[in-house]
């Protein structure tokens, strides 16, 4: 039988404690969301933190199969680089494992109208306003998605691997982060990490766009620094593949904004996004078989049915590339100036924050941004 720490019953005490205060908070804030959602999500995540296990405490014990030692052991090695290589969060996240045994630990829905692109945003207590709603069963969120496509919305159903909870929770390492390569678990553990250092509510491109670059640098960064050069060509053409990606989503963005904008009957509208849509699936597999080598980074954008949801799910991620290696570069490719440069981006008015996020990259290299 597992006994208890000392460190690990105070742990479990304020993490205890945190829970009480977060429903409370639930119930006497229960924003824009349904009242009914909330239930779910605390006792999903708290179902995760019951599991944790300590994972100084697994290896040490030598009795763990070899492969999730690795695994593990590689985690607190990450966990310690960006801590000391890219400044971010030292707290007990990821310091703890987690066996789920599921294929995802939520699936968030994305919805759009037919003829727009903005998304469908639900209100939070934590996280502000965002554009997608997590569950932590499959089965919510599909019914959810159902109801919203029987309203006349686009939608998507998208797994996560990771969440954050920004500092609530030390988050756990969890087993569906450990089931792809090296650089892709370095990435997760940095992406999230991101969040806990720098959040704003409310704004969720600015977000996942700051964390997205310090995942990508971070990499760039670890595999140089941990022996493991001879991957980084691969990751530098991920990264090359991904630029390309965005550009044809803003340019099919643009044309579906036009074909929404102007005068066309639905019937036309629904005719013309088909189309707009199935060329640039063509273009897609244009840049696997010319520019990528084959590889189908991106396969979402073939392998699911693409539309406004899922366009303005992929763009969460992929935009503000541009601005944030501008920031970089600015801060002379240190990491704790560059977190600091864009924590006063942060703290710009929405509307000139979201002006700056999304200017080329040829407005902000010409320096008019600085």
């Amino acid at each position: 039988m597992k006994t208890m720490t000392q460190a690990g019953m105070v742990r479990s005490m304020r993490y205890l404690a945190r829970a009480f205060v977060l429903l409370a908070l639930i119930m006497i804030l229960a924003g824009c969301a349904s009242p009914a959602w909330y239930p779910q999500a605390v006792s999903g995540h708290m179902e995760i933190m019951r599991q944790r296990e300590d994972i100084a405490s697994i290896l040490n014990s030598g009795t763990a199969d070899p492969e999730l030692a690795s695994e593990l052991g590689l985690s607190v090695k990450i966990r310690h680089f960006a801590v000391s290589d890219l400044s971010l969060p030292d707290n007990g996240s990821y310091s703890e494992y987690v066996r789920t045994g599921r294929d995802a630990v939520t699936w968030n829905v994305v919805a759009a109208p037919e003829f727009s692109l903005q998304p469908k945003r639900w209100c939070f207590i934590v996280s502000g306003c965002v554009p997608y709603r997590g569950y932590f069963g499959l089965a919510g969120a599909e019914k959810l998605a159902a109801r919203l496509s029987a309203r006349g919305y686009d939608t998507a159903v998208s797994p996560a691997i990771a969440y954050s909870t920004l500092g609530w929770f030390d988050d756990p390492l969890l087993d569906t982060m450990l089931r792809y390569s090296d650089e892709q678990l370095a990435a997760f553990i940095f992406h999230e990490l991101a969040h806990q250092k720098l959040y704003v509510r409310g704004d969720a491109a600015f977000n996942e766009a700051y964390a997205s670059f310090v995942e990508e640098q971070g990499v760039r960064l670890w595999l140089q620094s941990s022996g493991r050069s001879d991957r980084l060509p691969a990751w530098l053409e991920r990264e090359q593949a991904g630029i390309e990606y965005s550009a044809l989503l803003q340019q099919t963005r643009k044309q579906l904004r036009v074909l929404y904008a102007s005068d066309r009957t639905d019937e036309q509208k629904r005719a013309g996004k088909s189309a707009v849509i199935r060329r640039m699936q063509d273009e897609y597999r244009a840049l696997v078989n010319s520019q990528w080598g084959g590889i189908s980074y991106f396969e979402s954008t073939l392998s699911r049915e693409m539309n406004n949801a899922r366009l303005a799910l992929v763009n969460s991620y992929r935009g503000g590339a541009c601005a944030f290696n501008q920031l970089f570069s600015l801060s002379k490719n240190n990491m704790a100036r560059f977190h600091q440069l864009a924590g006063e981006k942060a703290a710009l008015p929405k509307k000139q924050r979201r002006a700056w996020l999304l200017q080329s990259c040829g407005v902000i290299a010409s320096g008019s941004d600085l």
